[in-house]
């Protein structure tokens, strides 16, 4: 048991004032899943310059059949 502990505070004394080791764990940690993230986000994203997408909802589902009339008063000071 002596000894998972003291291999447990090596890693820490290691990852808190080794800056490489630090970034290389980081790195085993986040970085990898950041990189596929930015890599899917530009395969998605990758357009022609001057190119317009647009998004149309089907106007057809929806519930929305317009507006109602809405009587007002116009009040002046």
């Amino acid at each position: 048991m002596k000894i998972i502990f003291n291999i447990f505070l090596i890693l820490l004394f290691l990852i808190m004032f080794v800056p490489p080791f630090r970034r290389f764990v980081f790195w085993l940690l986040v970085g990898r899943q950041l990189v596929k993230e930015q890599k899917k986000a530009n395969r998605q994203s990758v357009r022609k310059e001057g190119e317009i997408k647009v998004e149309r909802t089907d106007t057809n589902s929806s519930r929305f059949k317009g507006g109602d009339y809405v009587d007002y008063e116009e009040v002046k000071d």
